[in-house]
């Protein structure tokens, strides 16, 4: 059953790392340096098919002089060799009021990254949470205003979202992924202002888009096709939307609601089942 999950505890009271300026958003990114194929967690993910590389570096370089450009201020934490899923980095923790409760991965193949990125937030001023139950992080969870809205069905567990609620204080919206190929909630839905979502249905249960139906009855609806161009895996700062290149159908309704669209190409990246959200990771102060 679908729940709203109530706040119970606030995160400890500890100095963390300065924001950036008003208006402004701190992002986390990781340089794809060992980025490749060589196993497979998601139906996007081929190890037979090849990649680049070297144009997998200049899309991401795109991405963050992009960001940069629009006056946001991009972190990078160093890659590790041996985990070449690390260029994800909206994977690695939920980062709010300056607290960053850390993914507890599913896969294997992903887990040595916790690591990596616990010593970042440590060493950069966060309050670094262990989780106990398993999630990843920004790709299962997405912050609406005070609401966070989460997945499960693929990579979270449900328990994780009620330890979401209690790290944070917030209401917790669970939501289900029923299509394995949207296998993460930032596949599927992202936010682009506070109280304005879009989404594809396809990719949640008959329960789970009754929920996004009533409490977004003003959502962008993503077709099949812009959904398939990984459309809904983007980033926005409520003025611009940083959207993956091909969704075209998609760019032009979030244009027509008023924002400024960016398309970017990440089309290496989307060999292993990533574009523009899964490379963001927001810091939250």
């Amino acid at each position: 059953m679908l729940e709203a999950t109530s706040p119970r505890a606030a995160p400890l009271d500890v100095a963390v790392a300065a924001g950036p300026e008003p208006g402004r958003r701190h992002l986390l990114m990781c340089p794809p340096e060992h980025f490749t194929v060589v196993y497979s967690i998601n139906p996007w993910m081929d190890p037979g098919r090849a990649v680049d590389p070297a144009r997998a570096r200049e899309q991401w370089e795109v991405l963050r002089g992009t960001y940069e450009a629009a006056g946001h201020r991009v972190e990078t934490v160093a890659p590790a060799a041996g985990l070449p899923d690390m260029v994800f980095a909206a994977n690695s923790a939920l980062v709010i009021d300056g607290t960053a409760l850390l993914a507890r991965f599913r896969h294997p193949q992903r887990r040595g990254e916790e690591r990596e990125y616990a010593e970042w937030f440590a060493a950069n001023g966060f309050r670094v949470r262990r989780s106990r139950h398993v999630h990843e992080g920004e790709g299962d969870f997405a912050l609406d205003g005070d609401v966070i809205l989460a997945a499960s069905g693929f990579r979270t567990d449900r328990a994780a979202h009620r330890e979401v609620a209690r790290v944070f204080a917030r209401e917790v919206v669970s939501l289900e992924l029923v299509d394995p190929c949207f296998y993460h909630l930032d596949t599927a839905l992202f936010v682009l202002a506070p109280g304005r979502i879009a989404y594809f249905a396809g990719a949640f249960s008959d329960e789970s888009r009754a929920v996004l139906a009533r409490r977004y009855p003003d959502a962008i609806i993503a077709d099949e096709r812009d959904a398939a161009a990984f459309g809904c895996n983007a980033a926005s700062d409520g003025t611009r939307v940083y959207l993956p290149a091909g969704a075209d159908h998609l760019a032009e309704r979030v244009r027509a609601h008023g924002f400024d669209v960016v398309p970017l190409d990440l089309s290496e990246l989307r060999k292993a089942g990533g574009s523009v959200k899964c490379c963001t990771l927001e810091l939250r102060h």
